[in-house]
């Protein structure tokens, strides 16, 4: 399948804090890509001012339902708060 829309989420994270951020990353990043609908990709990306978990959907309804799903909302979102300095920048991108 074709990736048809991007989840970015850009978060502030301390570098102290990075390593629990990578680990929610990496134990929520398999079963992401075989349970949640519309789901194709997922990548951590990291800057020295931030980081970045880019999701690829088959479409933005997918997408934006991941954001309401209960590993989002229950586990992965809880376990990536205590990490960021300020709120995350959540935003959905179709690709054009």
């Amino acid at each position: 399948m074709t990736v048809k829309a991007y989840l970015q989420i850009t978060m502030v994270v301390p570098e102290e804090k990075r390593a629990a951020a990578a680990k929610v990353y990496n134990d929520y990043r398999q079963p992401f890509l075989d349970t949640i609908p519309g789901a194709l990709t997922k990548q951590l990306l990291v800057r020295d001012e931030d980081v970045q978990v880019l999701h690829g959907f088959n479409s933005v309804e997918h997408a934006q339902a991941y954001l309401k799903s209960e590993m989002f909302t229950k586990h992965v979102f809880p376990g990536l708060q205590p990490t960021w300095t300020t709120d995350p920048d959540v935003r959905v991108y179709t690709v054009a």
